[in-house]
């Protein structure tokens, strides 16, 4: 009666949020339950549940996780009580308190963060029968053989 389109072609026009929004728990909010997350997530509010997201994870300064955190990468600004998975970048800024465990591939933590926990990174397969930690010019340990494997002992510093 208004306009000339007909009810598909309004459908088909109608767009849908991709995943590469953000998902905001806003400041004042409190959730129980776990959130699961294709896109960003930031929470500035209280969660009482596990996060899995497989994008970044963004914790406010005023944001509280009691539970787990699962995510591509994580800053971590608020207070977070549970363990933390990321498969790449890890950010706990100043001002956070991280009570628990952590899994990540790269760890960044400032002075005035807080930490609690085990860290644990990515850990490297142990040496082979055939490779053999010697000291290079630099003094530093390099590895004999064949490099693909790395442990702590094959590049500590004497």
């Amino acid at each position: 009666m208004f306009n000339n389109k007909s009810k598909t072609e309004v459908m088909s026009e109608i767009s849908v949020p991709s995943s590469a929004s953000a998902s905001i728990i806003a400041a004042g909010t409190t959730l129980k339950g776990d959130i699961t997350s294709t896109g960003d997530i930031r929470i500035d509010g209280i969660l009482n549940g596990n996060v899995y997201c497989s994008a970044k994870v963004v914790i406010g300064s005023n944001g509280v996780v009691e539970g787990d955190i699962t995510g591509q990468q994580a800053d971590i600004m608020g207070k977070i009580n549970g363990t933390i998975k990321v498969k790449e970048l890890l950010q706990l800024k100043g001002g956070s308190n991280v009570a628990g465990n952590i899994y990540a591939s790269k760890l960044q933590i400032e002075t005035s963060a807080n930490f609690n926990g085990q860290c644990h990174m990515n850990a490297a397969p142990a040496l082979t029968a055939n490779q053999k930690p010697a000291l290079g010019s630099n003094g530093i340990n390099e590895l004999k053989g064949d490099k693909s494997a790395l442990t702590e002992s094959s590049y500590s510093i004497k």
